[in-house]
């Protein structure tokens, strides 16, 4: 765990905040067994997203779309938010946090009980036709069931080759024009444009990151640590138990 010390700075500034915003990444979920991506262990050390995640890959490759995805629903089906999830919603419910603007997937955020979160990687808990748009089931993805129109099934998730939803997108430029203090989770920093949220205002910034990304000197301050164990500490230097 961090220098209690920093851990103490990072409690006071939230403790202060009225119109705090997350900016989340793969690296919240990971506490809940979800993979990363980018880590030694995720999922794109051995395979290049662009050949399993991408417009390309589901129009001209889709057994190989259809296994990675149906790999990751199923996985989910196991997965609860953790500790630090549910500090989040309780941080929301005191209004410290105003918004969570999140590249996950998972639905977790929700699933603990925060009401505004932008997806801005869309869900993968949702369904739909590739070509014509319909909403389709779960089930009907992992059957490979085609759409009525013949389309492929896909997760209403951000693809490599796609822009970011535009409302989710819009209401988060919004939310961090308006931020008292910016906290970002378990996020390399790499994937644009969400990675230029965080710099989009003169707010204090603080960072939570298992691994340094080299963005570091761009933030108030530096957590490196998990993400369930830094939110668990800092609420309780906070002086709010569980």
């Amino acid at each position: 765990m961090e220098n209690p010390k920093v851990i103490q700075q990072a409690a006071s500034l939230i403790k202060n905040a009225r119109q705090m915003v997350l900016v989340s990444g793969a690296g919240l979920s990971t506490d809940s067994g979800v993979k990363d991506f980018r880590s030694s262990s995720g999922w794109w050390r051995n395979i290049d997203p662009r050949t399993v995640a991408s417009v390309d890959a589901l129009e001209s490759d889709y057994d190989l779309f259809h296994e990675f995805y149906a790999t990751r629903i199923k996985q989910l089906k196991t997965v609860v938010p953790h500790r630090g999830h549910h500090v989040l919603t309780d941080w929301e419910n005191r209004g410290i946090l105003s918004c969570i603007c999140t590249q996950n997937v998972d639905g977790l955020h929700q699933a603990a009980g925060s009401r505004h979160v932008l997806e801005l990687h869309g869900t993968i808990r949702k369904f739909r036709c590739h070509v014509c748009g319909a909403p389709h089931e779960e089930d009907d993805f992992l059957q490979k069931r085609p759409c009525a129109c013949g389309g492929r099934l896909r997760p209403n998730v951000v693809l490599f080759g796609e822009m970011l939803p535009d409302e989710p997108w819009r209401n988060a430029l919004a939310a961090i024009r308006k931020a008292d203090l910016v906290l970002v989770i378990g996020t390399s920093l790499q994937v644009a444009p969400v990675n230029q949220l965080p710099f989009l205002t003169e707010s204090p910034r603080i960072l939570i990151n298992a691994e340094e990304t080299g963005c570091e000197d761009e933030f108030a301050m530096f957590i490196r640590g998990r993400a369930m164990d830094s939110l668990v500490a800092i609420r309780e230097r906070m002086g709010v138990a569980d």
